[in-house]
């Protein structure tokens, strides 16, 4: 089995690839910046692959993607004792064995890289890539696989989080798409404000894109959060949560 670990901002993410059915299963997350990191994955990986009844030496290969590098040293001494291997980290070096090119390896983040390698293998076209992560991100990719742009805004909870950290008075509330726009509440206000808020941020990103380009782009979603703000659902073509996890496999695949 090939295992992925994808250390964002808010958490680290480890996924299993099954090769045999081709199917990413087996998720679990530690939050990145939980109290005793360390601590908390020394405990709660070995029990997950215990409980689960899969053993370390089913690991064949791990592919490490990470945009937090304050926690990459410990994972790699957890994988080099748990499973035996170092991980392959991905780094600007490993984007000269890919079809996707971009004009500043050392500044785009690995998380985009495996998003766009992902999405032009799979569809081949000129896409943009909108990953709702602690940062809304739209990766802009061309026909031929060139980066030709990225934009990156506050994510969804980073949003809320910072309205609610930042104010007296407002509650934290659920990200739960309101029906009306218009609200009738103090929770309605803020859902309808953030949700329906973000909803127009998206299509204007998109357009402003489109206009600036002159040319039509596949919209492919991803992120935890990406079926929240439903009235995009038309905008998408496709919503893959497991984008990155895939881009990340190829990749690591690519340079091995």
């Amino acid at each position: 089995m090939f295992l992925a670990i994808d250390a964002g901002n808010s958490n680290v993410v480890f996924a299993l690839y099954d090769e045999v059915n081709a199917t990413w299963k087996n998720h679990f997350r530690i939050e990145t910046h939980a109290a005793k990191f360390a601590a908390q994955l020394h405990k709660k990986a070995p029990l997950y692959f215990l409980e689960h009844g899969i053993s370390p030496s089913a690991i064949k290969q791990i592919g490490f993607s990470s945009v937090v590098p304050e926690v990459n040293d410990q994972i790699l001494q957890f994988c080099e004792n748990f499973f035996g291997t170092l991980p392959y980290l991905i780094s600007p070096a490993s984007f000269q064995k890919l079809p996707i090119k971009t004009l500043r390896p050392n500044e785009i983040g690995t998380d985009l890289m495996c998003n766009a390698m992902a999405a032009h293998s799979k569809y081949q076209q000129a896409l943009i890539v909108v990953d709702f992560g602690t940062a809304l991100t739209f990766t802009v990719v061309d026909a031929e696989g060139e980066i030709i742009g990225v934009n990156i805004v506050p994510g969804l909870k980073t949003a809320l989080n910072s309205l609610f950290q930042n104010t007296s008075k407002l509650p934290e509330v659920e990200l739960k798409m309101p029906e009306s726009a218009l609200g009738q509440d103090t929770i309605h206000a803020i859902q309808a404000g953030i949700l329906y808020g973000y909803t127009g941020l998206v299509k204007g990103m998109l357009d402003a894109i489109e206009n600036e380009t002159q040319q039509k782009f596949q919209v492919i979603a991803t992120g935890g959060l990406s079926s929240v703000l439903t009235p995009l659902a038309e905008v998408f073509e496709d919503i893959d949560r497991n984008l990155t996890l895939e881009g990340l496999r190829l990749i690591t695949q690519a340079n091995s």
